[in-house]
């Protein structure tokens, strides 16, 4: 420019609203210092630059960038004018989101906080409200899990300052095109790596791209549990397999456990017959003791095997948690019954 073109330029009106650009001339903490072209010394707060609190001026701008800002408030006797990065990218963004609630387009934003009704969503710098309802696919899924998360979303109202939006929109639109998908390649046996969407008092609802299947409690664990949770939480990402499908009525049977961890595999594999340990007696009967061998596998050291002096009553010679040795006698796999002797162990110890 020449001294004339920015004498000029000095001159030229400034006033709320106006949008100018400013060159970043200095950086403090606080707010940074711009040349907006005229007479006026451009200031802009850390506040108005960025929406993320934890944010510093100097990693959000450089001493020569050039911004475009709003004026906020002019302070002509100072030489002062207060400016927006902040406000003016929510100018913006009101007129592509606007835009967006026309055409139905996608958009995409963080969500920034949650509370009572559902979430908001910081897109193109605009606040959108989406209900708790819009927020989840599943009614017990939490949804305050979603903040610090980027969304995908599209504008249901747009009125004023009243911007709603739906995140179920876009994920069940996503969750059709992977439910087909799945519907067409899907075959028992085939392994999928899933999310834990809840749990029930029968089992886990595991999404294994777009279709939730449901994994039985007996299909959690070998060993017996009470309840789903002492296997699985919800968020959990776990690898399942398909135990069986109904494709009329869309759903699908899911395993967890695997077969390497079957206990009864390990006994067979770990304990020969005729192996002689020692273990803790868990239950005690009318006609003899439980011993626990595996986790989720159990002997029988019948009252007859206890002992090779005659024993009247269980409870007088063993009670629950005694470590006694025993002799594995026989195993009936298909009835997973295990019969073992103390008497005959001991009969080994002395040779």
């Amino acid at each position: 420019m020449s001294f004339e073109e920015m004498i000029e330029a000095s001159m030229k009106p400034i006033f709320g609203g106006k949008v100018v650009k400013g060159v970043v001339t200095s950086i403090s903490q606080n707010e940074i210092q711009v040349d907006i072209g005229t007479k006026h010394t451009g200031f802009v707060k850390l506040s108005e630059l960025s929406d993320d609190p934890s944010a510093k001026a100097e990693d959000l701008v450089h001493v020569g960038d050039e911004l475009d800002l709003v004026v906020e408030k002019v302070n002509d006797q100072e030489g002062i004018a207060y400016l927006s990065k902040k406000k003016l990218e929510s100018r913006k963004g009101l007129e592509e989101i606007g835009k967006a609630f026309e055409e139905g387009t996608v958009l995409e934003g963080t969500v920034t906080e949650s509370n009572k009704g559902g979430v908001v969503v910081l897109v193109k710098g605009v606040k959108v409200f989406v209900p708790r309802s819009q927020a989840t696919m599943r009614r017990d899924e939490d949804y305050t899990k979603l903040v610090k998360q980027n969304v995908k979303l599209v504008i249901t109202e747009f009125s004023g300052h009243k911007i709603v939006g739906s995140i179920n929109k876009v994920t069940a639109e996503a969750n059709k095109a992977k439910a087909e998908e799945f519907w067409a390649n899907v075959e028992i046996g085939k392994t999928y790596h899933g999310v834990v969407k809840s749990l029930t008092s029968y089992g886990a609802f595991v999404d294994i791209g777009g279709v939730d299947g449901l994994c039985h409690i007996s299909e959690l664990s070998w060993n017996r549990i009470k309840n789903p949770s002492e296997v699985v939480s919800v968020g959990d990402e776990i690898d399942v397999y398909v135990k069986d499908l109904d494709r009329d009525n869309k759903k699908v049977s899911l395993g967890y456990k695997k077969a390497e961890d079957n206990p009864w595999e390990k006994l067979k594999n770990e304990y020969p017959i005729g192996s002689v340990f020692t273990a803790p007696v868990v239950s005690i009967t009318k006609f003899g003791a439980f011993v626990r061998i595996l986790p989720g596998v159990d002997g029988l050291v019948h009252i007859s095997e206890i002992s090779n002096d005659r024993v009247e009553k269980v409870s007088d010679v063993l009670s629950v948690g005694d470590e006694v040795t025993v002799k594995l006698q026989d195993v009936d796999f298909d009835k997973k019954r295990i019969s073992l002797s103390m008497k005959a162990a001991q009969e080994n110890a002395e040779g």
